[in-house]
């Protein structure tokens, strides 16, 4: 049977690290919102030219231009594959949205997953990434960090804090996640479809409670 997921968790979390991992082990198309809307804008398709002319204007997409992208996309994937979203839905309008969607195709979702994170830790992680200012490469002060402090391994680059990855900022952008997914939590318990894993681990270690939890909750709805 084909596992549908939806995939949420707070800024730094890890939540598309874990999809595309989860994809690729469990078989599952990995729908990510970027990589949609990108898809979208290659395939030369009357929604795609959309997608592009609002892109390249610098404006962000509509919510009626994305749903139209993300049920595209979940038509081409048909009834039988199992599929895992990632950034969408993002507020409970969006879950809303595709509820109604997936009705109307013949098919659910078997859960939304949360990865639970300690805000402490959270800023820690977020507050402690750099980015290369010529190639863009990441790392982590404590995680990843340079063989030479400030500097890119690959091209010697400067690195930096990105502006949103100052602790102040980040706690704001907390806050406005959890006020947001708040209603959304609400939604998917509401239909017994919520799950909850602690996220702080490592990156196996998270997939695996995960995946230990789906195989939970499916022998309890079996019983």
């Amino acid at each position: 049977m084909a596992l549908r997921l939806v995939l949420m968790g707070p800024p730094g979390s890890g939540k598309g690290t874990q999809a595309k991992i989860l994809a690729e082990r469990e078989g599952l198309a990995h729908l990510s919102t970027g990589d949609i809307l990108r898809g979208a804008m290659a395939s030369g398709s009357e929604l795609g030219l959309k997608v592009k002319e609002v892109v390249e204007a610098g404006q962000l997409v509509s919510d009626d231009v994305l749903y139209g992208v993300i049920e595209e996309s979940l038509k081409k994937l048909g009834p039988k594959m199992g599929f895992i979203l990632d950034g969408f839905p993002r507020n409970l309008r969006q879950a809303e949205f595709l509820e109604a969607i997936l009705e109307k195709l013949g098919i659910g979702i078997d859960a939304a997953v949360l990865l639970d994170f300690p805000e402490e830790s959270l800023i820690k992680r977020l507050s402690g990434r750099r980015v290369c200012s010529r190639c863009a490469k990441e790392y982590h002060i404590d995680f990843l960090p340079p063989k030479i402090e400030g500097r890119c391994d690959r091209c010697g680059g400067e690195l930096y804090r990105r502006e949103d990855d100052e602790p102040e900022k980040i706690a704001t952008r907390l806050r406005v996640y959890n006020d947001v997914t708040l209603q959304m939590v609400d939604f998917y318990r509401d239909r017994s479809l919520l799950i909850r894993v602690d996220a702080d681990g490592s990156i196996q270690d998270v997939v695996q409670r995960v995946l230990d939890s789906i195989g939970n909750r499916a022998k309890e709805k079996r019983l």
